[in-house]
Order: C-alpha cells, then structure tokens, then sequence
C-alpha cells in the first residue's frame, strides 16, 4: 500500500500531508505505538471498505521509520464468531523483544461491556497475530455501565494493566490488574475514580475510554478520554503520584478542546520522550472513500502539575507562532487569539481555549489544524463541508459507540 509522504499531497484528494490516514475505510483509536526491529509499528481502530462506524472494528497496522513517514500494512485482527468486534487495547514489548497485544472484544448486540484478550506475533514482522485467551472481564460484584480499552504498562515493579469503565451511578473508572508475566492477571482494584457531580476545575464524565498511565519525569499522568450521555467529549488528565496500586491525582485538567481530538494514546519514542497521538474526529473524504485521520505525534513536558504538549521535532519545522492579537481565517475557520483566550469559529459554532502564560503554536496541514497551546491542545478540520452522518465527530456517529 501507498506511503504518505509529508510534502507530498495524493494526487486529487483533500488528504493532509503530516496526519496519518486510511488508504480507505473507516479510522478511529490509534494506540500501540512501539519501537520494535527498527521501526514504529501503529496499530488503529479500522473498517474496511466504509466510511461510517459500526461495532465490528478491526485492527489496522501500519509501520514508520519516523512517526511521519507511515506504510499501511493489512488488517492484524478481525471479528469472528467469538469476537463481534475487535475494539481498543495496547501492545507492549518485553526486553527480550516479545510483543503482546491486549484487546477489547465485544458482542455486536451489547458492545458497552466487554472482556479483555490478548495475542502474540506469528513472526518478527507483527504483521500476523494469533488471538490467545481471556485475560480481564468485569470484576464479580461490581455493576459496570462499561467496560472497554487496556492499557499495559510496566510500572517498576510488575506488569499493570488498566481498564476504562463506569458505573450506573454516573461514576468514572479506570481499574487495575496486575501480573508478573503478562499471562496471569490478577484483580486488584480501582485505579482512580471521579464521579460526574465533581466539575472543578473539570468535569470528567460518567466513563472514561482509553485511560493512559505514564510517566513523565519523576511524576505519573493520568489520561483518560470523556464520555458521556453517548457522546465521546474532550481528554482530561491528573498529574500525581502511583502509591500502593492507587493514583492519587494532585489537580485535574483538561488537554484537549475543540472537536478533533480524542482516545490519546501514550507511547514513549526511541529517544525516550513521553508522547500522545490522538485519533482526529471530523477528518472525512466519502467521496474517494476514507474516513478517520490522527494527530501528528505530541511531545510531553511538565510544568508544575500541568501537562504541556509540542509537536514532535520530525514535524515541529510545520508548526508557526500564532502571537496575541492575530486574527486569521483558515478555510471554514476564523481564529482570533487574545492575550489568554484562543476563539475558534466554524459554521457558526464557536468555542475557545485558555492560552494563559505561553507560546502558541499553529499546524495546517491541508484540511486538518492543530493548535499548541500552554493549556492545552485543539484540533479541527477545514476542509469541505461534509454529510455530517459521515462525520466521525457527529452525534449519530458518538452515539453509535455505547
């Protein structure tokens, strides 16, 4: 399959250069980014063949030597008569150079809860994997509204894997398994929780997708995905500290404004810099039959206990200032940046981003803008007008995922 190359535009199509998408089909959740012979593997929620969601998601790969450069490789994982769709997990790779990938299998016709499986590369191209057992299902005892998305992690002293969920009571999750061999996991609590009446500074919803626990420096971060009455929302986060299998959050935040991005996923690149990449809703062409892009890769630095993001060197050369005062209109968008307020315009829905106490920093990249800021990041598209059934941020689309 074709690269995209950075610079160079598909011939005909509104493709961005800088932003990963689908040859065609249907894209959403990135997550599994790994360094492994020589190169970056990326792993993807993926439809073939449509340009609309639907609960029986695959997994995409598609490999780089750089994080820009991206090679689409054939579908890893499909549904089959035990799994009804294959939905967002992790992969990780052991110092012996093992990888695992770790999965949300669930029913079509009851897709919120699901149970956790995992999977190992045929060869040293992980570009085969063979499904393997059940490793993580809801706990006995607890009432789950959801139950979806591990993460894996090595936290210093044992294999950790996290799992986004929410109770009926409007409670927000992220639970905890531990195992000494990625093969037996064993049940050992929650992670960290939120209810949805706790809004300062701010709110966090009634179920958190795709939780991310990572180091940054000497401190954790917390990263979990908002969702609510159906709809997939914003990133939130909590800088604290891992302290007997418990997160102990100091403040939370949000990351991420705007309508692009969602589902960030952590991976650590192979200078060893904490990074995010993040699934970019609203990026469609239907009409040449792709749907689905993701963000460029983000760099992660501490300030305090707030979380800032720059884009990755390999395409920081494509990020410009955006100074106080500028007024700009980028395709459908009108953007007008105040000393501490960014405004962002689109069809006549309007929204904003606190800038308070740094540099902005603007990305086009054909129909797709990110936006850098010192409280966090946005992301929007700006190419033409859409169907808006079609579009991965509407809310047919978002309720379908429940």
């Amino acid at each position: 399959m074709p690269d995209h190359h950075p610079g160079v535009s598909v011939s005909g199509s509104n493709r961005p250069r800088f932003h990963f998408t689908p040859t065609s089909g249907w894209i959403n959740d990135p997550y599994g980014v790994t360094w492994h012979d020589g190169r970056y593997h990326l792993f993807f929620q993926h439809l073939p063949g449509q340009v609309s969601w639907a609960p029986e998601q695959h997994w995409g790969h598609a490999v780089s030597d750089d994080l820009l450069r991206w090679t689409e490789h054939e579908v890893v994982l499909s549904p089959d008569d035990i799994d009804g769709g294959i939905w967002s997990g992790s992969v990780v790779r052991t110092d012996s150079g093992d990888g695992r990938m770790f999965y949300t299998a669930v029913r079509v016709d009851h897709p919120q809860i699901g149970v956790v499986r995992a999977a190992r590369p045929a060869d040293p191209s992980w570009n085969v994997w063979h499904k393997e057992a059940t490793v993580a299902a809801p706990p006995e005892g607890l009432r789950l509204a959801a139950f979806r998305d591990p993460y894996v992690l090595h936290d210093g002293h044992q294999w950790r894997m996290l799992v986004g969920a929410g109770t009926p009571d409007g409670t927000a999750l992220a639970l905890s398994w531990t195992s000494p061999d990625l093969d037996t996991w064993s049940y050992v609590g929650v992670l960290a929780s939120r209810p949805s009446s706790s809004v300062d500074p701010v709110w966090t919803g009634t179920v958190w997708e795709c939780p991310q626990l990572f180091q940054v420096g000497s401190a954790w971060v917390l990263v979990v995905s908002v969702w609510a009455e159906h709809q997939t929302r914003y990133e939130a986060y909590a800088v604290g500290d891992l302290v007997d299998g418990k997160f102990m959050p100091r403040a939370w935040r949000r990351l991420t404004y705007g309508p692009g991005h969602y589902a960030g996923s952590a991976f650590t690149d192979n200078d060893g810099r904490p990074c995010l990449l993040h699934w970019l809703r609203d990026v469609v062409d239907p009409e040449r039959g792709w749907a689905g892009a993701h963000s460029v890769s983000h760099v992660l630095s501490l300030q305090g206990d707030r979380l800032l993001a720059e884009p990755h060197p390999v395409v920081a050369f494509a990020a410009e200032p955006l100074p106080p005062g500028t007024a700009r209109r980028i395709g459908r968008a009108n953007l007008q940046l105040d000393d501490d307020v960014l405004a962002v315009e689109i069809d006549s829905q309007r929204w904003t981003m606190p800038c308070r106490g740094g540099p902005v920093r603007l990305l086009v990249d054909g129909p797709v803008v990110e936006i850098f800021g010192p409280e966090g990041v946005a992301a929007f598209a700006v190419g033409p007008r859409t169907d808006p059934a079609l579009s991965t941020g509407s809310p047919s689309v978002r309720a379908a995922r429940t």
